[in-house]
């Protein structure tokens, strides 16, 4: 009689689905598989990794809840565009904004940090202590003129590749945008008189109303970033157009 153990089979299996979820989310997060990307069968998977169709396909289903991929039927597996729009408020490329306006745009990063959460990073961000944050502070122009001002937090937990981003020359937003899928925003939307250090940034005179839009973005229940963005009053509006709805 063999006394023998054998080690539990669900141990086993949720070590593969763990590491078929890492790599296929690894290659979506880290830009190799671009958006629109046919992601490999699932028997192609099955046949790499070793496993059952029902492994494979409890990661897929996961990795579709969390809106990284898409599953279309008989097509197969896509990740999935970044604009996952769920919000009254779509997220605006400010770049994309002005050159849509037939202004000349351009950008400037006024310093970048890479440094552990502070309190204030750990609330906006709502990260735990010790998270890796990118704190990223920059200026947009339309037609040679300041048009936002932008502080910017990135948990790099979640986008570990834009530790190594030039955002010297691309958008903080503009780079999120196109790289970076997301499944829930939140808008908070105020107005504020300029103090001394907006007036500076946006080259207009003390006490200018102003409007402060706040932006947080998650991926499945992770933080990725949040953004403060700060606009002279007369220069910027925000609009949306819905229905009613019934519970």
């Amino acid at each position: 009689m063999n006394d023998a153990i054998a080690p539990p089979r669900r141990a086993q299996t949720d070590s593969i689905h763990q590491r078929i979820r890492a790599d296929i989310e690894g290659n979506i997060v880290s830009g190799a598989w671009p958006p629109g990307y046919r992601i490999p069968f699932e028997h192609e998977l099955m046949q790499e990794y070793g496993c059952s169709r029902m492994t494979v396909n409890k990661v897929m289903s996961r990795l579709a809840e969390i809106g990284l991929i898409e599953r279309r039927r008989r097509a197969g597996s896509f990740v999935a565009r970044p604009q996952v729009q769920s919000a009254v408020l779509e997220i605006p490329d400010i770049k994309a904004e002005i050159v849509s306006r037939g202004q000349a745009y351009r950008y400037e990063l006024i310093s970048s940090q890479r440094r552990r959460a502070t309190p204030e990073d750990r609330q906006l961000l709502v990260v735990e202590a010790g998270a890796d944050v990118l704190l990223l502070t920059c200026r947009h122009f339309a037609a040679g003129e300041p048009f936002a001002f932008e502080v910017r937090r990135l948990n790099l937990a979640a986008v570990p590749m834009a530790a190594d981003v030039d955002f010297a020359s691309e958008p903080p937003g503009t780079w999120l945008l196109g790289h970076v899928p997301w499944t829930q925003a939140e808008h908070r939307i105020r107005s504020l008189n300029a103090g001394e250090a907006y007036a500076a940034a946006l080259d207009i005179p003390p006490e200018t109303a102003c409007l402060v839009v706040e932006r947080r973005t998650w991926r499945g229940g992770e933080s990725i970033t949040h953004a403060r963005q700060v606009f002279p009053g007369s220069l910027y509006y925000l609009s949306a157009t819905f229905t009613p709805t019934q519970e």
